[in-house]
């Protein structure tokens, strides 16, 4: 029976940075964890075509520091600012506290595991074949730069009675080397014969091994220390 674990959650601390990074006492933690909850939901409602794959959040004892990653940043701030600002009221009014909005625009979508998932089943809702779908999608992210792609879609495929799952791949996806720069997504698409799950695994590459050599793993110290004379 396989052991399924998502790749982000198991490699926080490792190679992957919390999304929410704040420290709170016993009984604010649960409130507080509610609200980040908020504040994602939130922006997720209002800007649903913005691409935005993650939100991460800061906080301090008085301020609220809201980073927001998308692929499509004028969607956000709007004419002159207006929208940014609106959405800076509306999160005040939820935490009750100041808040900073910071926008990070993300330069290629094709590598992000979520925007992919997304593209994915924004086409299933418009009828789209889902093979043709898949393998346009697994195309322009290993064109993009992507070491692998994986795509696995789930539910009443092509309108069929019976619900299935089918899979492409592409490259490698090397789930449990935790040094592997591996994003993941999920998406629903809702279409008139039911709901269909979209998960994308996509493969960035190895994060660097501090003060090592990458190309030659473990073995460069002891390629690079000087032999001992024999005897």
């Amino acid at each position: 029976m396989g052991q399924k674990v998502r790749p982000i959650g198991m490699r926080l601390g490792i190679v992957e940075n919390w999304r929410s990074r704040w420290y709170a006492r016993k009984k604010d933690f649960g409130p507080l964890l509610v609200e980040d909850q908020k504040i994602r939901k939130h922006i997720a409602s209002q800007f649903r075509f913005a691409g935005i794959p993650k939100v991460e959040i800061e906080r301090t004892a008085n301020d609220v520091k809201v980073i927001v990653h998308t692929a499509r940043p004028g969607l956000i701030i709007g004419r002159k600012g207006a929208k940014v600002d609106k959405l800076r009221e509306e999160l005040a009014l939820i935490t009750g506290k100041k808040v900073t909005i910071n926008i990070a625009e993300i330069n290629t979508p094709e590598l992000s595991a979520q925007l992919v998932a997304e593209s994915v089943a924004e086409q299933l809702e418009k009828r789209a074949s889902f093979r043709r779908t898949m393998k346009k999608a697994i195309e322009m992210t290993m064109q993009a730069g992507s070491k692998g792609i994986k795509i696995q879609v789930g539910g009443r495929l092509g309108g069929a009675e019976m619900a299935r799952q089918e899979t492409q791949m592409q490259g490698s996806i090397p789930l449990s080397t935790l040094r592997a720069l591996i994003d993941f997504g999920f998406a629903t698409a809702v279409t008139t014969y039911g709901s269909i799950g979209v998960k994308v695994w996509v493969y960035l590459g190895e994060a660097p091994m501090d003060g090592e050599d990458v190309k030659h793993g473990l073995n460069a110290k002891a390629r690079q220390a000087p032999k001992r004379a024999s005897r």
